[in-house]
C-alpha cells in the first residue's frame, strides 16, 4: 500500500478519571508512525481528578487534539460527541488507560482496506508492573480468568463477533445508527452486532496489540465485571440470537455450588464433594 492511499484518520477516546494514564495514551497516539493526518478527539467527561487539567494542557500543546464536553460522562454518548466532532472517515477508538504501538494505526488501517471490513481489532493485553494491578493484569490474559474470547487470549486472524475498541468506517458506524447511549456497559460489542446485521465484517488480528491499565483495586474490579455482567443479560434479552452457552457459565456455577452447601446441611455430606465434581466438569 503506497503511502498516498493512506486516508487521514480521526482517533476518537471517551475520558473520565484518567489522570493516570492520559499522557501516555495520549503520547503513544501522536508519535504514531502514520503517512497521514491523525486528529486526536477527547470527548471529556465530568471527571473528579485532575483529568480535564491534564487535556486541556495537552491540547494547548499540539493542535491536533481536540476537546468536546461529554455531561453525562458515559462511554457512549462520549464515542457519539467524539465521532461528531471528527473531520474523517476513519474512526479509531481508543481508551484513555490503554497504549497503542507507534505502528498500531497504520496496521489496522491496511487491516481494513485489505479485508474491506467496516471494524478491525485486536489483542487486549492487560498488563502493569504495580502490586495488586499486575495480579489482575495476570488473570486477565488467562482463559481461566476471562474465558476463551480471542481479544482477551489472542488467536488466528479472521472474522469475529466483536473486537477490542476498533478502528472503524465512520459511514459504516452512522449507517448503524451509532453507539446505543441506553448501554452503560458492552455498546462496542452490541454496535458490533448491528453492523454485522448489516452485512459489515468484523475482523480481529492478533498484530493490533494495546496495553490495557486494569482496574486496581479488587472492589473497582468487581463494580466493572458486575456491569458487564448486568449489561451483557440486558443486551441479551434485545438480541436473543446473540445468546451463548459460555455467557451463563457463572449463574450456573453459583446455582450449583449453593446447591451444594443446601444438600450437605439437609441430605449429606457427600452432597458437597459430588456437586462439586460435578461442576468442574
Amino acid at each position: 500500500m503506497n503511502n498516498s492511499t493512506f486516508p487521514p484518520v480521526s482517533v476518537i477516546l471517551p475520558i473520565l478519571n484518567e489522570e493516570r494514564d492520559l499522557s501516555n495514551c495520549i503520547s503513544a497516539i501522536l508519535q504514531q508512525d502514520y503517512p497521514s493526518n491523525i486528529e486526536v478527539i477527547l470527548a471529556l467527561g465530568p471527571s473528579k481528578d485532575k483529568t480535564t487539567q491534564i487535556a486541556e494542557k495537552l491540547s494547548e500543546l499540539d493542535s491536533r487534539i481536540k476537546l468536546v464536553n461529554n455531561p453525562t460522562g458515559q462511554t457512549a454518548a462520549g464515542l457519539n460527541l467524539a465521532i461528531k466532532a471528527s473531520s474523517y472517515e476513519i474512526i479509531c477508538r481508543i481508551d484513555g488507560h490503554s497504549e497503542i504501538s507507534n505502528n498500531y494505526v497504520k496496521t489496522a488501517v491496511e487491516i481494513l482496506q485489505q479485508k474491506n471490513a467496516v471494524n478491525v481489532g485486536g489483542l487486549m493485553h492487560a498488563d502493569s508492573n504495580t502490586g495488586l494491578q499486575r495480579v489482575i493484569a495476570q488473570a486477565m490474559r488467562s482463559k481461566l480468568g476471562v474465558g476463551s474470547s480471542k481479544f482477551h487470549t489472542g488467536g488466528s486472524a479472521g472474522e469475529s463477533d466483536t473486537v477490542y475498541l476498533g478502528t472503524y468506517k465512520k459511514s459504516a458506524v452512522i449507517a448503524a445508527g451509532g453507539f446505543d447511549e441506553r448501554y452503560i456497559r458492552a455498546q462496542d460489542w452490541e454496535l458490533n452486532y448491528r453492523l454485522r446485521k448489516n452485512s459489515g465484517v468484523i475482523w480481529f488480528d492478533p498484530r493490533l496489540q494495546v496495553t490495557y491499565r486494569p482496574r486496581s483495586t479488587f472492589k473497582k474490579l468487581a463494580r466493572q465485571y458486575f456491569q458487564y455482567g448486568r449489561w451483557r443479560r440486558v443486551i441479551s434479552r434485545q438480541h436473543r440470537s446473540t445468546v451463548n452457552f459460555r455467557y451463563l457459565a457463572p449463574p450456573v456455577a453459583v446455582i450449583v455450588n449453593l446447591l451444594s452447601i443446601f444438600s450437605t446441611f439437609t441430605i449429606n455430606p457427600i452432597c458437597l464433594l459430588y456437586t462439586s465434581d460435578a461442576a468442574d466438569e
